[in-house]
């Protein structure tokens, strides 16, 4: 059946593309299960179909501290998932229309669409990859395509469940593997040899977590991690730091990026015992980032002193000088004492 499902999606189209294939092959498996009596799974044998149309009703549930504390982190999961699913499927949609859409807007309706549905029994939703890509599929470009969607499968639930609930499950698993087979990006496989291996870790990944634990929201945990120690590693590549003696002055230059990766290579790249009156630090080409990278400035500022060195720091740029100017602790004397007892 499913197979049979698969060939009149893809047949169809060669002999009439105003009429949607997916929407024909369900109806044309359905006729044939219903007329040779087949012992198949169908929708009905997934659950009990609604009866009535939805009604507004409050949560019989206590509004407090402790019902909200409970209800956080599955909620928290929802919208993590939720968004980024709806973002991706946003993606998908302006890539396949050609057009571009509001990320922003779209957010906004999801949520506000997501409190309103809680108070008439619904559960929590977002845009569907499958369905979207169906509706493109079957013509639908516009936002009544979607809103005519869910008119006519809440009125086809509520008033011909009987019907409805005859639908064989294979033919929505045809529907479902033509739809992964469109949205599945092929070219990828063939990527995986020519991309950096750092993107392509992290697809592979993201792939496995999220097919192994069936959760949306691990695999793209999994894979922004990822991404983000890479990007940390490649950035941490390009901080150097070069310097020049001119009469017992040595000049420091520094470039690139001063953050928890390359704090401990700033520290050693200078030489603290080298027979010099002073130090000129350039930072103009640099950018320090986080408390590490201000501690380590720190610990240089106070080796050179401690040595006997003077020492000057020229070329910080406004947000560098407003972090250290927070977290530095070498222009303070009482913070450098309580620094030195530390250590």
């Amino acid at each position: 059946m499913t197979a049979a499902g698969l060939g009149i999606i893809y047949l169809f189209p060669l002999a009439n593309k105003t009429i949607p294939s997916p929407l024909v092959c369900i109806v044309v498996l359905t006729i044939i299960s219903i007329w040779l009596g087949l012992d198949i799974r169908t929708v009905g044998d997934m659950g009990v179909l609604p009866d009535s149309l939805p009604i507004f009703l409050l949560p019989d549930i206590p509004l407090n501290i402790e019902t909200l504390l409970i209800i956080l982190p599955y909620s928290l999961a929802l919208a993590v998932v939720g968004l980024l699913e709806s973002m991706m499927t946003a993606t998908i949609v302006d890539d396949l229309t050609d057009t571009t859409s509001d990320k922003n807007r779209e957010c906004k309706g999801q949520g506000i669409a997501n409190i309103a549905t809680a108070f008439i029994g619904g559960m929590a939703g977002c845009a569907m990859i499958g369905q979207s890509i169906i509706n493109i599929k079957s013509g639908g470009r516009g936002r009544l395509s979607t809103l005519v969607a869910g008119i006519v499968l809440l009125l086809m639930v509520v008033f011909l469940n009987d019907w409805v609930s005859k639908i064989p499950m294979a033919a929505l698993v045809a529907v479902m593997i033509m739809v992964s087979i469109g949205t599945f990006s092929w070219q990828s496989l063939a990527d995986i040899r020519v991309h950096p291996l750092s993107t392509s870790i992290v697809m592979i990944a993201t792939v496995i977590v999220v097919v192994w634990t069936h959760n949306l929201a691990y695999g793209v945990l999994v894979g922004v991690l990822i991404a983000a120690l890479n990007f940390a590693n490649k950035v941490a590549r390009y901080m150097t730091v070069t310097s020049r003696l001119d009469r017992k002055v040595r000049h420091y230059e520094v470039r690139g990026q001063i953050f928890f990766a390359t704090s401990e290579r700033f520290v050693n790249a200078f030489d603290f015992k080298e027979d010099i009156d002073k130090a000129i630090i350039d930072v103009n080409h640099a950018h320090f980032w986080d408390i590490t990278s201000v501690s380590a400035l720190d610990k240089v500022v106070i080796k050179f002193r401690r040595e006997g060195i003077d020492i000057e720091i020229k070329g910080m740029n406004e947000a560098t000088a407003t972090l250290v100017d927070k977290f530095g602790i070498h222009d303070d004397p009482k913070k450098i004492e309580k620094f030195m007892g530390g250590h």
